[in-house]
């Protein structure tokens, strides 16, 4: 590190310290609820699919006077002037994407990956166009057409589902696509443990006159380590989150590969003008430059060798989590899987998925409850949950230690007495052995920068506190005298 390297980084954790000090002396109970949080992930087993833990590194990003800018547009073509380093960083961003995913283009402004679905559909369609996307119930997601969800209320959404062994039924989605003729087929799924053949979508969609966009927020870790196929090059958008398993900050990217220059709209209108069109001024407005650098940040680390094992580890995790539970007598969907997530049907074994999530939050374990095909009940209640890996395997847990996981669920479920589909009851003796048994465990296998035993960032919040406490007493002393 050169001497400008170092005062620049000498300058930036001054004011990091000093933004600490003032949280603390101007609004302490703040301050201890961000503490608080930082403690409850450090001794929670989370093992929602949707879930990850960013690298300090990333989340250093977050905090800079990045958020201080405000402008509109793209690099060299802002509308507000003093936007030279965020078009350096936006563009980096973007640069760092096309390599990590081999796309020709990338927009890196979407505030989610819910507003990079938006801005596809939003530039591509009119209002009562048809969009045909995969079933809520078989895993598809809310912004897929859901009538729950702007997609299915201002499109006509038809949807396909799952065949009897519970994988994709493309016989069924080739025939809806001919039926329906959609503008827009929608492949990619929140709920769905097996891979997701790409191409032999781009070839439905090709044959029924539609425009294809994979949405990949589940698995786009996967994608870019080469350890599930790419719709890159098989579908005209690629929309993914950035937060799930690309372990950055909340955000999202739209992406288009050999399609990018292809005219699809009025005047010629590319892939890639469509999208820049669609996402401003259309959809959104003023970017966020501290996300957009949290995301360059992110993305460079996807091309890493230590990348590539994480995303193999959360795999060999996911399937050795099925394979416990299997053998555990669990009801688990399709068998087991190919990705990072595992779902499992508890109305098996007299449980709905609220009562399974709620009493093994009591307990630090975190997952989500889940509708599955078939559900008797309702979203809010459900008779499935959803398991990740994503955040085990950062942790450095090896595929050995799934069934100390499992153990630990099926603890709970089994001794969780049900009283209604929402009310249920746990020993608080059992509870709290299981807590203990789960603090143990995350002891272990610390989250990365967490050192064992240690709450991260523990000693200078508390230095912190102790600085805005002697500064009070100096203040009420002063009054005094």
């Amino acid at each position: 590190m050169n001497t400008q390297e170092n005062e620049a980084l000498l300058q930036l954790k001054s004011l990091a310290s000093t933004g600490l000090d003032r949280l603390a002396a101007q609004d302490p109970l703040l301050l201890e609820l961000l503490a608080r949080e930082r403690r409850r992930q450090d001794e929670t087993l989370a093992m929602v699919a949707s879930s990850s833990s960013a690298d300090l590194s990333v989340q250093a990003c977050l905090g800079q006077a990045l958020s201080n800018v405000t402008t509109e547009g793209y690099p060299g073509r802002r509308y507000h002037a003093g936007c030279e380093i965020v078009d350096e960083i936006e563009t980096l961003a973007a640069q760092r994407a096309c390599t990590a995913f081999g796309a020709r283009y990338a927009n890196v402004q979407p505030h989610s990956g819910s507003t990079a679905n938006q801005v596809v559909m939003f530039g591509l369609l009119q209002p009562g166009d048809c969009i045909l996307g995969l079933d809520l119930d078989s895993g598809g997601h809310l912004t897929h057409g859901s009538p729950a969800n702007v997609s299915g209320r201002y499109f006509r959404a038809e949807t396909y589902g799952l065949g009897a062994d519970g994988l994709i039924d493309f016989d069924q989605v080739r025939d809806q696509a001919l039926r329906h003729r959609p503008r827009l087929l929608i492949c990619g799924a929140s709920a769905y443990p097996r891979t997701i053949d790409f191409a032999r979508f781009r070839d439905i969609a090709d044959e029924a006159g539609a425009l294809l966009l994979a949405d990949i927020s589940h698995i786009a870790g996967l994608v870019a380590a080469g350890v599930h196929p790419s719709p890159i090059d098989h579908a005209h958008f690629t929309t993914t989150s950035t937060y799930k398993q690309l372990f950055g900050p909340r955000g999202g990217l739209v992406m288009c590969g050999r399609d990018t220059d292809t005219p699809i709209g009025p005047g010629g209108l590319t892939c890639e003008k469509l999208v820049q069109r669609s996402l401003f001024p259309q959809v959104q407005g003023t970017p966020d430059f501290g996300a957009i650098a949290a995301k360059a940040r992110a993305l460079a680390g996807l091309t890493t060798p230590a990348f590539a094992e994480l995303a193999t580890r959360i795999v060999a995790d996911a399937r050795a989590l099925a394979d416990a539970f299997v053998q555990r007598g669990w009801d688990v969907l399709t068998g087991g899987t190919d990705n990072h997530m595992v779902l499992m049907n508890v109305a098996a074994r007299g449980l709905t998925g609220r009562v399974a999530e709620a009493s093994l939050e009591a307990c630090s374990i975190v997952i989500n409850k889940n509708r599955i095909p078939n559900d008797q009940h309702g979203p809010l209640v459900s008779s499935g949950v959803r398991f990740g890996t994503n955040t085990l395997a950062l942790r450095g847990m090896p595929p050995a230690a799934m069934a100390r996981c499992a153990a630990l669920v099926e603890d709970v479920l089994l001794n969780v007495q049900m009283q209604s589909n929402t009310q249920w009851q746990l020993d608080p003796q059992h509870q709290q052995h299981v807590r203990e048994e789960v603090r143990a465990l995350c002891r272990e296998y610390p989250l990365p920068g967490i050192a064992p035993g240690n709450d991260a960032g523990k000693s200078a919040i508390s230095s912190s506190l102790t600085r805005a406490t002697a500064h009070a007493d100096r203040a009420e002393q002063t009054v005094t005298d």
